[in-house]
């Protein structure tokens, strides 16, 4: 895996101790309540269907998250964040966990 992978899956899992109550001194994950799907995916150039296939969400969600039927759980906030700003870097890691 390569080292963006590697940093993006322990971030992943600095920010599930995190949700556990079981922080790592001095990490303080800043999860938003609200993210605006929508604009996170345009950022990227990417249908809804692409957007959904490339980083492992479903199509349906990401409709109803986009329509606000839906908010996304605390986890898929996270990547959603993470995407928004470094897509690169994830794109990167899920290619690359196969191989893992």
């Amino acid at each position: 895996m390569s080292k963006a992978g590697e940093r993006l899956l322990r971030s992943a899992r600095n920010a599930r101790a995190y949700a556990r109550g079981e922080t790592a001194e001095g990490f303080i994950a800043h999860v938003p309540e609200q993210i605006d799907v929508k604009a996170v995916r345009q950022k990227v150039g990417m249908t809804q269907r692409e957007f959904a296939s490339r980083f492992g969400f479903g199509y349906d969600a990401l409709r109803d998250w986009e329509a606000g039927r839906r908010t996304p759980e605390r986890a898929a906030r996270v990547l959603l964040t993470v995407i928004g700003y470094k897509p690169d870097v994830v794109q990167e890691a899920l290619k690359n966990t196969g191989s893992a």
